[in-house]
């Protein structure tokens, strides 16, 4: 698990092939882990309710990529941590804004369900 998937730790080479980097806290596991860790826009909400948590949550945090690359900002924001973990643990993802067609933001919303 990378555990720690965001739009900083993407890089594009000059062939424009998607690199992940930052591997700092990345861990291979066989099973569910407990650690809290990683950037708190991206977290998913295992993470932020201290539960085990597995590769799902990486899944979370490549839709969390997704929407900041289609919007130009993550889906979950707030002026505090309490209220950034309220709206992840809610998870009610807004919708992308025009152009991108529904189908997308659909499947934005599965990846961060």
């Amino acid at each position: 698990m990378h555990r720690d998937i965001k739009s900083a730790n993407l890089f594009l080479n000059k062939d424009g092939i998607l690199k992940l980097g930052d591997l700092n806290v990345s861990k291979v596991a066989k099973g569910m882990l407990n650690t809290q860790t990683g950037t708190p826009y991206y977290a998913s909400p295992e993470v932020w309710q201290d539960r085990p948590y597995d590769m799902k949550s990486d899944i979370w945090s490549v839709g969390c990529v997704l929407y900041e690359m289609c919007a130009l900002q993550p889906p979950f924001q707030a002026k505090d941590m309490r209220g950034l973990h309220k709206k992840i643990v809610e998870g009610i993802v807004p919708s992308l804004p025009p152009p991108y067609t529904k189908d997308l933001s659909h499947m934005v919303k599965l990846l961060l369900q």
